[in-house]
């Protein structure tokens, strides 16, 4: 977190980061629908980011 309390920070604050991993999810199922060849580069990291995001905060959350 960027140390502001969570009460000052706004609707864009709370919602940035969800947004951009749907972005990305909705940017890799495109891709990986309608292109071949470096399209299926695009989806695999469209579709990675939402996998690495989860990782990364099971292993931030138990430590």
């Amino acid at each position: 977190m960027n140390g502001a309390p969570r009460a000052v920070r706004g609707l864009r604050g709370i919602f940035a980061v969800p947004l951009l991993i749907a972005l990305a999810s909705l940017i890799g199922l495109v891709a990986a629908l309608l292109g071949d060849g470096p399209m299926d580069a695009l989806s695999w990291l469209g579709l990675g980011i939402p996998v690495a995001a989860v990782v990364w905060a099971m292993r931030t959350r138990r430590r």
